[in-house]
């Protein structure tokens, strides 16, 4: 069983910046692919960032490619999403997910896209993004 806390999240002017944490425990943090999604009103959950259990790989949807960092820091079992040059169409609940997908799997980049490969899941945390 993992446990998975997300914070960070708030109101914010386009532009800015916030930072997410992810608080995990349960099992060898270590091990696990994590994940960032994003869901907005009535849309799907989308796959934000994903980062490997290293720290080494990661991975971006198109829209936050340079706006956003995923990292990590394994010895406090925490996963971070640094968001800058927020937009309005940010504004979603952010998800926070494990995964025991690795990097030995193929194709990866796809699979990590896919919310079904996430065995755990936060509660998620609101980012408003005003105009």
């Amino acid at each position: 069983q993992v446990q998975l806390v997300e914070s960070g999240g708030g109101l914010v002017q386009a532009g800015g910046s916030l930072r997410l944490s992810c608080a995990a425990s349960g099992r060898p943090f270590n091990r696990d692919f994590m994940g960032w999604f994003r869901q907005a009103p009535g849309k799907e959950r989308e796959f934000v960032a994903a980062i490997s259990s290293s720290g080494g790989i990661t991975f971006y949807v198109d829209s936050v490619k340079g706006r956003f960092s995923i990292f990590r820091d394994n010895d406090k079992n925490m996963v971070y999403l640094q968001m800058s040059s927020l937009k309005p169409e940010d504004t979603a609940v952010y998800f926070c997910a494990s995964s025991g997908l690795s990097s030995a799997n193929s194709p990866l980049a796809p699979m990590l896209r896919d919310p079904t490969e996430y065995d755990y899941w936060g509660q998620g945390t609101q980012v408003t993004v005003a105009s």
